[in-house]
């Protein structure tokens, strides 16, 4: 077995232990290391001793300092509800035309809005309120059951088709599965409405004039007479370029045969009332702000 002996080269000792000619150093831990080690050991100890640290079951000590997240957290909230009280009582209080009227109360709507959209609404409508298959764009000039800030917040508030017992409701029917229009029929009625809204290709001539009059017998009592839709029904208008189910030949003619019928749930008792005005006041803003 090898014995310690002084390396000629570093002067350290050896360990005496030997590896095909190569010898181990002996070689001390760095004086930094156990300066940093001690110092962690001693903040360790200090944070112990002054701040919660140790589980204790159901509880937990709490430090020298007291301090408490929760109670932090809690004086936050209420802090940040303080400064929020003066222009959220102000919105309470006064009607969609006179908030609107007051750029200094739309600037904390623009504001709030943002993050009650993105929060709660972004999921199904997108962050920048331009809808997806299947849900409408709240951007466009015409909206399903109309657009001012009054009906907004109704909307919001009971839902479409929902649980609420207020919930606005509204279906189209499946005119092609339940037998109520032919193939043909429903061929000549998408052509129509392609052509009405100036969608190209459209059909023939002779497809658009039968499908006028398939569009009148079995459409106009919801989306009327020039297509336009009828906010009270809830039916979108058909020549806004807005689609929300597509429009192409083969998606309008899945429309038509399948029917369709949204869902938008009730925000009642989900957001306050407050939250719910400050929404229909941004929703309204932003398709005001639309070109």
């Amino acid at each position: 077995m090898a014995v310690e002996e002084r390396d000629p080269q570093s002067g350290w000792m050896t360990t005496g232990h030997e590896w095909n000619g190569i010898k181990e150093l002996n070689t001390p831990v760095p004086r930094a290391i156990w300066f940093f080690l001690i110092l962690s050991a001693l903040f360790s100890l200090g944070y112990w001793i002054l701040m919660p640290a140790w589980p204790l079951g159901r509880d937990y000590t709490r430090g020298l300092l007291g301090l408490d997240q929760r109670d932090i957290v809690m004086h936050d909230v209420a802090a940040g509800a303080a400064a929020r009280a003066g222009w959220v009582d102000r919105i309470r209080d006064r009607d969609f035309a006179a908030i609107q009227a007051d750029p200094v109360l739309m600037a904390d709507v623009r504001r709030t809005g943002r993050t009650l959209f993105g929060d709660n609404c972004a999921a199904c409508h997108g962050l920048a309120a331009s809808g997806g298959p299947g849900f409408p764009t709240l951007t466009a000039p015409s909206s399903l059951w109309g657009g001012d800030p009054a009906t907004l917040a109704e909307t919001i508030r009971v839902g479409i088709n929902s649980t609420h017992p207020d919930s606005r409701s509204s279906q189209m029917l499946a005119f092609g599965r339940d037998g109520i229009l032919t193939r043909a029929d429903i061929g000549n009625v998408v052509a129509y409405v392609r052509n009405l809204a100036n969608l190209q290709p459209a059909g023939s001539a002779a497809q658009i004039q039968a499908g006028k009059a398939v569009f009148a017998a079995n459409c106009v009592s919801c989306h009327g007479q020039d297509g336009k839709g009828l906010a009270a029904m809830g039916a979108p208008d058909l020549t806004d370029g807005q689609w929300i189910y597509g429009h192409d030949p083969q998606s309008l003619f899945n429309t038509v045969w399948g029917g369709r019928q949204g869902h938008m749930p009730s925000w009642d008792g989900r957001l306050p009332p407050v939250d719910i005005k400050i929404l229909a006041l941004y929703l309204a803003d932003l398709r005001r702000a639309q070109p």
